[in-house]
């Protein structure tokens, strides 16, 4: 069971990572964690001294989460296929949020590569975990020379997607999207 230290500082990382996706990392103040976190100031600086700091612990919190999830579907997800699928299908069923804020992954690393190398490159990471996943089901698929090239174009089709999407708030250019991308995925599987 966390301690109640480690609760409030969960609760910090929880409030910075809603945050810096809505509002983005360089528009978030630590004000405005403190306020959504709903703890006192001189908290937030006990647990974190730099917004950096709060930024790598996100990263560190999404890269845990991301790799709970990943292992979860290798589990209950049976062919790399189904598994290729339920990742796409992650768009369609965060359609509002990706419509409002982007997606997570890719409008933090966008922001950081202006001016914020070092930082980017921590964010990258998220990538890199998601690419490395990926070219490992299209190398289950019978792809092994050209995984990580199909890797890299599923993520390109998605990330594409989801800017074209956001920027003409059309859901249903998402939806017609996502099943365009499945049905590459699927005439892989069927040449493999």
């Amino acid at each position: 069971m966390a301690t109640k230290s480690e609760r409030t500082q969960q609760r910090i990382i929880d409030a910075a990572n809603q945050l810096f996706y809505r509002k983005g990392y360089n528009r978030t103040s630590f004000t405005d964690v403190v306020d959504e976190a709903e703890v006192p100031r001189g908290n937030i600086y006990y647990y974190f001294k730099t917004k950096e700091d709060m930024l790598r612990a996100v990263i560190k919190h999404r890269m845990e989460t991301t790799r709970l999830m990943l292992s979860e579907w290798e589990k209950s997800i049976k062919t790399p296929l189904d598994r290729l699928e339920r990742f796409v299908q992650i768009m369609y069923d965060s359609t509002p949020a990706l419509l409002r804020s982007g997606c997570p992954m890719g409008s933090l690393n966008v922001e950081l590569a202006k001016d914020q190398p070092e930082l980017k490159n921590d964010a990258k990471q998220l990538f890199d975990l998601f690419q490395q996943w990926l070219a490992k089901q299209f190398a289950q698929m019978g792809y092994p020379e050209e995984a990580r090239e199909l890797s890299l174009e599923l993520m390109a089709r998605g990330q594409g997607i989801i800017v074209i999407a956001q920027v003409y708030q059309d859901p249903g250019f998402l939806e017609r999207g996502t099943k365009e991308i499945n049905r590459w995925l699927e005439n892989l599987d069927r040449y493999a």
